[in-house]
C-alpha cells in the first residue's frame, strides 16, 4: 500500500455509474469529524440509519442521503467507519468525492478496507480470501465455498490442526527439559506420536481434495478431444446451442481450442473443442494437436468422441483418458447396429447423434453427474488457493520429518514440529509475508 495506514480513506463502495443509490464508506481516526463536517452538526447514535442533508465545504447542499455512523472497533476494519447512501447519479458521485478530498481524506486503495479488518484483528487472511471469493462469485458453488471460508470454516481447520501440534511439542519439551525427573517417563516424546499422525492425515486429505476447491473458484475444464471428424465441434455446438466451432467435413478444420463456458450442477465449467488427434506434417495443425494434448493433460475430465462407425478407434485415445472421463460414440444414426461396450468401468459411456435434443441432454445430464461426483461441495471447508496448498505441503514435510525423529532425536523433531507450526501461521497471514499481502488484497475491488 503506497498510503500510510493512519490516513482517513474514503471509497464509491458500490459499482461506478448511474444508479437508484449509491454507497461511499469511510475509515480511519477522523470518520467522526468527516460525518459532523458534512451533515453540519452532531453525529447520528452508532450504527442507526439516519436521515440528513449533506454539505460541501462551501455550504452548498449535495444531497440528501442516509448516514451510518460505526465507532471501532465495532466496526468492518475495527476503526471508526462511517457510510453515506447517496442519490447514485454521476455529478452526486463527482460531489461526494470532491467533498472527502476537500476534508483532506485519501481515496483508498483497492482492498484496503479489508485489509484494515485484516491488520486489526477483525478476520484472518482465509477470511478476507473468502470475502474476495464471494464478492467474484458466479455459480451456486462458488457462493457457499466463499461464505464458508469467510466465516472461518478453514480458520477452524487450522486451529485444530495448532492446537494438536502444540500438544505434541508439550510432550516432547516435557522429556526434553526435565530428563532426570524420575516423574517424568522417558517415552513421554512418543506420546506425541499420535497428536501429529492426526495432523498428518488431516493435512494429507486437505491436498487431495485441494484440486476440488481450486475447480469450484476457477470453474472445470473439460477436454473435448478424438480423431478429426469425430463430431468433436459438432457435439460443442449442441451443447452451447449456438454455432460456437465451425462444423467442416473436412478433416483438420479445428486447428486451436474454441471454449464455451456454461454451468453444469451449480459449478462453473469450460468446454472446450480441440483440434483433431492425428499424425500430420503442416506445422499449424501440428500445433493445434499439441495444444489439444496439452489442454487434454491439464483438464479435470476429458471428453472422447468416438465415431459408432469406427468404434475401435477408441484405442488411440485411451492413453490420454483417466478414471472418470466420458467416452461419447458419435453418429450414432449411421451405425444403428452397434452396441457401444459399457464394460469399461472406469469411463462413462455413451451412444448418440448430436442432432437429437434427447440425446444432447442425455450427454448434458450425463456430464452433471460426474462433474457434481467430483466437486460437488462437502461438508468440509477445504483448501481453495495455491497459497493454502503450499503453506500446508511445508508443513506436512516438516511433521513427516519429525515422527522420523522422534525416536531418535526428539530435539530435533521439536524443530520440525515448530516449523510445521510456522507454516500455520503462514496459512493465516500471521507471520510477515509482505509481498503475499499485496497480492492478495489488491485484486479486490475498490471500497472493499
Amino acid at each position: 500500500m503506497s498510503g500510510s495506514p493512519n490516513d482517513t480513506i474514503f471509497a464509491l463502495s458500490s459499482a461506478p455509474g448511474r444508479a437508484g443509490v449509491s454507497v461511499f464508506r469511510v475509515s480511519g481516526k477522523n470518520a467522526k469529524k468527516i460525518v459532523e463536517a458534512l451533515i453540519k452538526g452532531p453525529c447520528p447514535a452508532p450504527r442507526y440509519a439516519a436521515l440528513r442533508k449533506l454539505y460541501a465545504k462551501s455550504d452548498q447542499l449535495i444531497d440528501e442521503a442516509l448516514v451510518l455512523w460505526m465507532p471501532g472497533p465495532k466496526s468492518f476494519t475495527g476503526e471508526d467507519c462511517a457510510e453515506f447512501q447517496v442519490h447514485g447519479s454521476p455529478s452526486v458521485i463527482e460531489a461526494m468525492a470532491s467533498a472527502f478530498l476537500s476534508l483532506s481524506l485519501r481515496q483508498a486503495e483497492a482492498g484496503e478496507f479489508t485489509r484494515r479488518a485484516f491488520e486489526n484483528g477483525k478476520m484472518d487472511l482465509t477470511e478476507a480470501e473468502g470475502l474476495a471469493d464471494l464478492i467474484d462469485a458466479e455459480t451456486e458453488s462458488q457462493r457457499q465455498q466463499a461464505l464458508r471460508q469467510m466465516q472461518g470454516g478453514l480458520r477452524d481447520l487450522y486451529e485444530g490442526w495448532r492446537e494438536r501440534l502444540l500438544d505434541a511439542l508439550a510432550q516432547i519439551e516435557g522429556e526434553i527439559d526435565f530428563p532426570d525427573e524420575e516423574d517424568i517417563p522417558d517415552t513421554l516424546s512418543h506420546k506425541a506420536y499420535p497428536y501429529l499422525s492426526e495432523v498428518i492425515e488431516a493435512m494429507r486429505k486437505g491436498l487431495m481434495e485441494a484440486d476440488k476447491g481450486e475447480a469450484i473458484r476457477h470453474g472445470v475444464e473439460i477436454a473435448i478431444i478424438g480423431r478429426p471428424n469425430a463430431g468433436k465441434s459438432t457435439l460443442l455446438n449442441a451443447l452451447a446451442g449456438r454455432e460456437a466451432a465451425i462444423v467442416s467435413s473436412e478433416a483438420g478444420t479445428t486447428r486451436d481450442i474454441v471454449s464455451i463456458n456454461t454451468v453444469l450442477s451449480g459449478l462453473a465449467v469450460r468446454l472446450s473443442d480441440t483440434a483433431g488427434l492425428r499424425d500430420t506434417e503442416n506445422a499449424i495443425e501440428a500445433e493445434g494437436v499439441k495444444r489439444a494434448l496439452s489442454l487434454a493433460a491439464e483438464a479435470q475430465i476429458r471428453l472422447a468422441v468416438v465415431e459408432s462407425t469406427e468404434p475401435e478407434s477408441l484405442l488411440d485415445l485411451i492413453s490420454q483418458l483417466e478414471d472418470g472421463d466420458v467416452v461419447v460414440y458419435s453418429k450414432a444414426d449411421l451405425a444403428p447396429n452397434f452396441v457401444p461396450d459399457v464394460s469399461r468401468e472406469t469411463y462413462s459411456v455413451l451412444s448418440m447423434n448430436s442432432q437429437k435434443k434427447d440425446d444432447v441432454e442425455a450427454l448434458r445430464e450425463l456430464l452433471e453427474a460426474e462433474v457434481s461426483r467430483r466437486f460437488a461441495i462437502g461438508d468440509d471447508v477445504g483448501l481453495t488457493r495455491a497459497r493454502h496448498k503450499d503453506c500446508v505441503k511445508r508443513g506436512l514435510v516438516a511433521l513427516e520429518r519429525a515422527v522420523e525423529k522422534l525416536g531418535i532425536a526428539p530435539e530435533l523433531a521439536g524443530d520440525d514440529i515448530r516449523a510445521a507450526l510456522h507454516a500455520v501461521k503462514e496459512l493465516a497471514g500471521e507471520t510477515d509475508i509482505e509481498s503475499v499481502f499485496d497480492r492478495i488484497f489488491s485484486r479486490f475491488c475498490v471500497g472493499k
